[in-house]
Formats: C-alpha cells, structure tokens, sequence
C-alpha cells in the first residue's frame, strides 16, 4: 500500500477472539474489529514488514505488509493538436500516444510507458477533424508500485498550409560530446519557417546524455509553434541513424505531420528530448514556424541523464573537435528542371555538391544536409520504338543509404558503394512520346555525400525492390 493509504483485511476461520501484532510499528498501524472479524492496516513508512495473526485456538498466519509509493498518476485525458493533409493513422496514434505520456507523472527513476501500437485508429484524420484515442499507459521503477490507466486524448487536425522555409540552422558542433552545455542557440521569428538539423554523438566513456531542444517565450503573451520532426535514434550505427532521420522528415514534410504547441508567457519548454546515451548517436530534421506571439528563443543542450531542467547553464556553448558545421544557411531548398532526350547523353544530377555559405561565424554546409532538392526530369522520345529508360543512383563521396520520394513513392537504398549505379525506378517512354517524374530528397547525415542522380537508358540490372537489389 501506498503511505496514508488503508486496507481492510477479513479474517475468516477464526475461533474466539483475533489478536494481531505487526512485527515493525514504524511501517504501519493496525486496528482490530472484532466484531466485524477484520483488521485496518495503515501505512506510515517506507518498508516492509510482517503482521501475525492469531486466534484463541493459537492458529496463526503471517501477512506480509509492503509500503511503497505508486510510480507515479496516469492522465485522466489530454488535449494534442496535429496537422496532416490528411493525418495519417500511425501519425494520430504516435501523437495520441505522446499526450498521454506527457500528461502523465512519473516518481524519479520510474518509467512512463506509452506506445502506439495496438491504439484503436484505423483510417486518417483530415483536416479541421477531430478524434477521441483511448491510450493505456503504464508507469514502472524499482521501488515502487506500478501505475496502470487509461488516457483519453483529443486529437484536433488544425489547419495549417505548408510553407518553405527560409533559413537552414544546423548544429553538428561539437559533433562528438566530451561535456554537457549548449550546442546551439537562434531566435525564431514570427510568420517565418526554418529548418534544424542536429546530429551528435556521444562516445564511449562518457556519461549518458540527452539531447534536449529548449524554446523560451520571454513575452507576456502566449505564442504557437508548429513544428514538424523526425527524430531518430540512439543508434550505434551513424548511417542508419541518419537515414532513418531523413526518411521520417520527408514522409511527414509531405503530409505536413506536425504537432501544434502552445508556450505560455515567461515560460521555458522542451519541444524535443532524446536519451543519448555512450557510444550512440541521435540526428533530427525539424521545421519549426511560429504561428503567434513574440519572437522565441531556441537552445540545444546536451545534458546529463537525470539532470534538472536547468542544467547545463545556457552561458556555456560547447566547442572542440574536428570542426563541423554549426550556424544559420539561407537556401534549404533546391528545385532543378531538367530535360532528358532518349537517344542522347546521359542526364546527371549531382545532389549535395553545393556548399552554402555560413551566415554566422562558422563552417560552410559541405554535403547540403538538411537541404530539401526536389527534381523534374522530362523524358523525351523522338524514336519511332518505346524507350526503356531508369533513375539511378551514384554515391561519389562515399558509402551512402539515400531516400526518394519519387512521384510521391517512397524508394529508400540501403548503404550503396560508391561509383556504381544503382537502380531507382524504372521508365518507360511511350514512341514520339515524353513521360515525366519528380523525385524529392535530401542528403542523409552519416552518409558521404555528393550523390548523382542519372538519367539513363535502361542497363537490364536488376530491379529495385527485387532480391538482390539495395534499393526498396
């Protein structure tokens, strides 16, 4: 029983009188009813002990007694607001799933555990759409009792247009941590979208961290933030990590998933805060557009597991290491129009090969991470015949995993070798005809980069998707 809490315990099978002893007064209190045949234990301490029961025949029993605090109070309901066009339905469970987490409170050390998996949403949620989620959630910790409830999360589908942003902030300085403080710090305009890439690493030999994004409303006004993220890891394996990252952002870009939240005046909260702990890797692609309200401040912090709120200083930006970018680019979108003929050379587009200058203080952006490059390729066929032509991929920097969203498709590559073309989709262009496509993607943070993208006739190698292909 929890400490204060009382349990009523009924004796049956007794002879005469009950008389009751318990082994240790300071952990709880115990009253005898005779003639209700119970006995009331009351719990005053932390601890355990044992309560002796005896009748006039000298039976007895002993009963175990644990006093420990509930791990913490599950959320009756809670309230998230979304965008989507529409929402899908992992995004409405993975975001009913997160409310309830929130909204729920943990005692130290004790665990909130709340999934989407299994959560009853089976269709999408359009926009100005409202849903009800039931969401079980389990609180858990050495020492306590587990907690267990049900969570009922409005989820509202807000609605919001997508737009571009303007400036990429990027924030992989230091990119291997040796202490905790402030990587990154910017202020976020009103009615203005940027973009943030962070990716770091904490190596071994290093207290567990984690990595936390910070926004202050110093105003006296409350302001709203829209913020899209794909969040990914702790990984040990930098590649997958940041594909993973890559992937999710560009999925939720293109339905414009995002989570809508209010910072109320004078207060700080925590939009992001992943676990890193030794040896792992964390990498998010984030779109954040304050919709209302002052001008907010972001700050990135790496912080000890376990650390208050307040730790690290925010006086204290971190510096060391193999110099990374860390700072403020203008141009996080790129858009190509090219034109592809059949029977002439063959199309390249290299993607990541343009180095953007640092608007602070700092290393230029090698690789365009974090910059969105969208391409239209028309192909053309003079030719009496159908041609047969494919997009490959041709890493030149490196080892590389890539995602496409090819005509709204979603092709991802496993780590491809460098040189060699891999298959990506395959065309075919209709006689004295032109057939077109569109590929979106992005350069993956722990990935070589640049990439070509080729236009080419078909090579008869295999297809992607089919067994022996990186590519799915």
């Amino acid at each position: 029983m929890p400490p204060g809490s009382t349990i009523v315990l009924r004796v049956m099978s007794v002879l005469g009188t009950i008389a009751a002893t318990i082994a240790d007064p300071a952990i709880a209190d115990i009253t005898v009813d005779q003639v209700q045949r119970t006995i009331s234990v009351t719990g005053k301490a932390l601890g355990t002990t044992t309560i002796t029961v005896r009748d006039d025949r000298g039976v007895t029993r002993d009963v175990g007694v644990r006093v420990a605090y509930m791990a913490g109070s599950v959320a009756d309901s809670a309230l998230v607001r979304i965008t989507g066009n529409p929402a899908t339905a992992f995004f409405v469970k993975e975001q009913a799933a997160f409310a309830a987490a929130r909204q729920s409170r943990a005692r130290e050390k004790a665990t909130i555990i709340s999934t989407p998996e299994g959560l009853d949403v089976t269709s999408p949620l359009a926009i100005d759409n409202v849903t009800t989620v039931a969401v079980p959630v389990i609180i858990q910790g050495d020492g306590y009792f587990t907690a267990q409830g049900t969570t009922h999360v409005r989820v509202e589908n807000v609605a919001l247009p997508r737009i571009r942003p303007d400036s990429l902030l990027v924030s992989d300085y230091p990119e291997t941590l040796k202490d905790d403080g402030v990587l990154f710090t910017s202020e976020l305009a009103r009615d203005t979208a940027s973009r943030f890439l962070y990716y770091h690493y904490n190596p071994p030999g290093q207290p567990d961290r984690h990595i936390v994004l910070k926004v202050r409303n110093d105003s006296a006004q409350p302001a709203v933030v829209q913020f899209i993220t794909g969040a990914a890891g702790p990984g040990t394996n930098e590649m997958e990590v940041g594909h993973l990252s890559t992937r999710r952002f560009l999925v939720r870009l293109a339905q414009n998933e995002g989570t809508v939240s209010t910072i109320p005046p004078g207060t700080t909260v925590e939009l992001v805060d992943q676990p890193l702990p030794a040896r792992t890797v964390v990498s998010n692609l984030m779109q954040l557009r304050e919709l209302q309200g002052s001008p907010l401040q972001l700050t990135l912090v790496a912080r000890a597991a376990g650390g208050s709120a307040d730790d690290p200083p925010e006086s204290k930006l971190l510096t060391g290491g193999q110099p990374h970018a860390r700072g403020v680019y203008e141009i996080p979108e790129f858009f190509f129009e090219r034109t592809y003929d059949t029977s002439g050379q063959d199309l390249v587009v290299p993607i990541g090969q343009i180095p953007l200058p640092n608007l602070r203080q700092g290393q230029a952006l090698a690789g365009d991470y974090g910059v969105l490059q969208q391409i239209t390729v028309r192909m053309v066929n003079n030719d009496r015949r159908p041609a047969r032509v494919a997009l490959y991929a041709n890493p030149r920097g490196g080892r590389a995993t890539g995602t496409f969203l090819i005509d709204r498709v979603l092709v991802q590559a496993h780590a491809l070798a460098p040189f060699t073309n891999y298959k990506l989709r395959e065309y075919a262009v209709p006689a004295n005809g032109y057939a077109s496509t569109t590929i979106v993607t992005m350069p993956e943070g722990g990935s070589s980069y640049p990439l070509n993208l080729v236009m080419a006739p078909d090579d008869g190698s295999v297809s992607p998707g089919a067994p022996g292909s990186p590519v799915y």
